[in-house]
């Protein structure tokens, strides 16, 4: 086989006149073998050229197709923080696309034990990368505002997999992700935008595999410019995101940049360990063992350039290649540690590349602003253009609703965008990504239907997922239905960004299982079949009336302020009697009703907010009477009778039943004259 010097510039395997040129970095390697898989061989060359740390050649009548790999060498050394192993067939972290997934197998292990690498070949146990077309396509991209934006958290296959209307061939693909059914329902719904847990391939990990389970979330990536190949193609998944833009909807992808599925040194050795662990990896003095701020085993070091390039250049591949409109970055206090691993907001390389970059600029970012590792514990403290997942929002609202004791002034908080944590640095209001419930913890059903969680089918005897769930196992279905709208009103009502777990509109259960991250089956697909269509129409009620009413997704925070135009405050709150609430109000423990009147933002521009007023009542007590503000008002959201028309209020007085919001609008000019 003819190899040629090739060029160091573009890394990956990449397509030109005449074959195709390969380029990886390793700072440490001593050689890098090329393997190439022609007719079922494997055939080896050297990459001939090195310029800095990455090595290069071109090999001439190669194309689009084609199946290869890596094989590095240098020491076996993990005492200095080096696991070379040339028996392992490596994945390119560039590879665009994988020929089958990547399930565990004892050939993988790199090492046996620190003392001496494992020398069982990997190759017949690896997927191979294969060589892509570059592609450059254009995109007609919905390019929803924040303001305007509703997220709809999926799963790529559960989504589809128990759809009765989907074929049978496309569950649980990208084409039956994209389906005309599940398109149609998610349009009926009203959200804008669908944020995918993670498509990048990724690892059915050894504890898993032998406890006859998969990972199903698919959160140990290995290929990040891959799709995961039970998904399908990269071609697929082009074509299911034309699909969703076709119908409004924008794509969000959830991304782990944090850490490997190679895990800590008891791992595979698959890709970034045989190339360069020590790069590539946070490790501890020394090189001795693996920095772990993720739970996982390791952590990848973006401090690093070429772990930062591979990062960046990773992000505009799925924006620029594959059509995606934004990023959910996993456990983002991790990306903006530093050398030290000290999280460094301000000055973190990956934040800052990130938000000079002019495409990725361009996208909707959003951090899980937080990992395990000391100073973790980041909402609130991430820069603009970042939106953050809210914790805070979904814990308050538990309570407020469950009827824990002094949860008023949260509710306040939450309703109003929590404030006292993003405003600050010039942020918007849309900073706040608020949720209920997330692919990680109870579905909404389930939140009122157990007091602890089941995790007993993953293996780790319940030891495992979240225990301050908030939730209350209620045995009245009548009670647990009142509990589900009063929480999904909330979070409509609620200034900032709403985010809805799918299948919490059709009351899908995951039998008390709150972290089903193993569970690749009926626990973890969405239960079509036992849908709750009442509910489905009345989260689609809550859409439209979010959309209809620009005050209730501002962009700038309320702070009670007089506006201009009219000498009103634009945020204030009431006790049910129509009086504002003092001091001793806010600090009573029982207090379980509460009442707000929200208008346009005193400092916001002049706009179809800015002419309107609402009024909503939050009543996790029993039934209660509350006065209305002065004025007509018409009462357009009942939770308790969320199938009753809107009608104009002519007394002044309505009646609020337990577990249940109100929203009450300015009635328009037709209302009045009818």
């Amino acid at each position: 086989m003819q190899i040629l010097p090739g060029d160091p510039a573009e890394l990956g395997a990449t397509p030109r006149d005449g074959g195709v040129n390969f380029a990886l970095f390793s700072a440490h390697a001593e050689a890098v073998d090329l393997c190439l898989f022609l007719d079922g061989r494997e055939e080896r060359v050297a990459l001939p050229e090195r310029a800095g740390d990455v090595w290069h050649g071109f090999v001439p009548g190669l194309g689009p197709g084609a199946e290869y790999g890596f094989r590095v060498h240098g020491p076996w050394a993990p005492d200095l923080g080096h696991r070379f192993n040339p028996a392992k067939l490596l994945l390119d972290p560039y590879a665009r696309a994988l020929s089958k997934p990547l399930i565990w197998d004892a050939a993988l292990q790199g090492g046996a034990g620190p003392a001496r690498p494992d020398r069982r070949d990997s190759a017949a146990a690896m997927p191979r990368a294969v060589v892509c077309a570059p592609q450059n396509p254009h995109w007609e991209r919905p390019a929803t505002p924040w303001s305007e934006t509703i997220i709809y958290e999926a799963h790529p296959k559960g989504l589809s997999m128990l759809h009765a209307e989907v074929l049978p061939e496309l569950r649980g693909t990208f084409a039956g992700l994209a389906s005309p059914p599940i398109l149609r329902h998610l349009q009926d719904l009203g959200v804008t935008a669908i944020e995918l847990l993670p498509v990048c391939a990724f690892m059915n990990d050894r504890f898993l595999v032998e406890h006859g389970l998969s990972n199903y979330w698919g959160y140990q990536p290995v290929g990040f410019f891959a799709p995961e190949p039970r998904y399908g193609t990269p071609e697929a998944f082009r074509a299911m995101v034309r699909s969703f833009h076709s119908a409004g909807i924008e794509v969000i992808l959830d991304v782990v940049f944090n850490h490997s599925g190679e895990g800590d040194g008891q791992g595979p050795t698959l890709s970034l360990r045989g190339i360069d662990n020590a790069s590539y990896y946070r490790l501890a003095e020394g090189g001795r063992g693996y920095i772990n701020d993720t739970g996982t085993g390791n952590t990848l070091d973006l401090s690093h350039p070429m772990v930062l390039r591979m990062v960046m250049d990773c992000l505009r591949h799925w924006v620029v290649e594959m059509g995606v409109d934004g990023f959910r970055f996993d456990l983002a206090a991790t990306l903006a540690r530093d050398a030290t691993g000290a999280v460094n907001l301000g000055t973190a390389c990956f934040l800052a590349a990130l938000r000079q970059d002019p495409v990725l600029r361009h996208v909707k970012l959003i951090a899980e602003p937080w990992d395990i590792g000391p100073g973790g514990y980041r909402l609130g403290s991430f820069p603009h253009p970042f939106a953050e997942w809210n914790d805070r929002f979904r814990d308050g609202l538990r309570q407020f609703w469950r009827g824990d004791a002094g949860q008023m002034p949260e509710l306040a908080r939450r309703i109003a965008g929590s404030a006292e944590i993003f405003d600050h640095s010039g942020r918007p209001a849309t900073a706040s990504v608020n949720f209920l419930t997330a692919h990680d913890g109870f579905t909404l059903q389930d939140l009122v239907s157990y007091n602890e969680k089941r995790n007993e089918a993953n293996g780790e005897q319940n030891r495992d997922g979240h225990n301050a769930n908030f939730s209350q196992a209620l045995d009245d279905p009548v009670a647990q239905i009142a509990r589900k709208r009063a929480l999904l009103a909330s979070l409509l009502i609620a200034q900032g960004v709403p985010m809805l777990l799918a299948g919490d509109e059709i009351g899908n259960s995951q039998g008390g299982n709150n972290n089903a991250y193993a569970q690749d089956n009926p626990v973890g697909w969405i239960d079509w079949p036992a849908a709750d269509a009442g509910l489905t129409a009345f989260v689609a009620r809550l859409v439209r009336l979010r959309r209809a009413h620009p005050v209730l997704r501002q962009t700038r925070f309320l702070h009670a302020k007089i506006r201009a135009q009219d000498g009103k405050r634009d945020l204030i709150w009431r006790l049910p009697s129509g009086a504002e609430p003092g001091p001793q109000d806010w600090h009573n423990a029982q207090a379980q009703c509460l009442c707000v009147e929200i208008r346009g933002a005193a400092e916001g521009p002049e706009g179809a907010a800015a002419r309107e007023a609402v009024f909503a009542v939050f009543n996790a007590g029993p039934t209660t009477e509350v006065t209305l503000p002065e004025g007509r008002w018409t009462l357009a959201l009942d939770s308790a009778d969320p199938d009753a028309p809107e009608r104009i209020c002519h007394a002044s007085i309505t009646c609020v039943a337990a577990q249940s919001v109100q929203l009450f609008t300015r009635p328009t000019a037709q209302q009045e004259q009818a």
